[in-house]
């Protein structure tokens, strides 16, 4: 299965249906960090404290991501006391631009959303960017996509890097 995911499709096809549905294991590649909040139970949640109470749940979590994330962002995961080990990680590689969900190696999206409010969010159709995308349970895409992750993951590109002059600490670790 592909499907074609366009613009507030986003929230429903990768929060709802990969991120939310994520019992094991969930990679996200992301170029930004920033505020997205998860619709529930009354007013919502933020993503943030969403994935700090995934974590503790047991659920693996890992993003990689190549700027530092938003102070919102950081305020709220250093108010949720999310370590940069055990089952939340992230780690900045300032090449990474891809945009990639998977949960639990079985539902993949591909795409231009960042994790941000206006990429991935609920927000209205009038705030939010245009973004496109697809989500597939295909093996070969979600196998290739998952390679990329881990070869990023573990710095296996790193040794031909091009850009070590602006990255002093291969996949920066933040501690929060």
């Amino acid at each position: 299965m592909i499907s074609l995911v366009e613009n507030e499709g986003h929230y429903s096809e990768v929060v709802e249906n990969i991120i939310k549905k994520a019992r094991y294991r969930l990679d996200i590649a992301t170029a930004t960090l920033k505020a997205l909040t998860i619709i529930g139970k009354g007013r919502g949640e933020p993503i943030v404290k969403y994935l700090a109470r995934k974590a503790d749940d047991g659920l693996q979590i890992r993003i990689l991501h190549a700027s530092v994330p938003s102070e919102w962002f950081l305020k709220l995961a250093r108010k949720e006391k999310l370590k940069h080990e055990g089952n939340f990680i992230l780690r900045r590689c300032p090449r990474v631009h891809q945009k990639s969900v998977l949960g639990d190696g079985r539902l993949l999206y591909i795409g231009s959303a960042n994790l941000t409010g206006a990429g991935l969010g609920a927000k209205s159709p009038r705030n939010r960017n245009f973004e496109l995308g697809i989500v597939t349970d295909e093996l070969k895409l979600i196998d290739r996509t998952d390679s990329l992750f881990e070869m990023i993951w573990c710095g296996d590109m790193c040794s031909n890097c091009g850009r070590k002059k602006i990255c002093p600490v291969p996949l920066e670790e933040f501690r929060l």
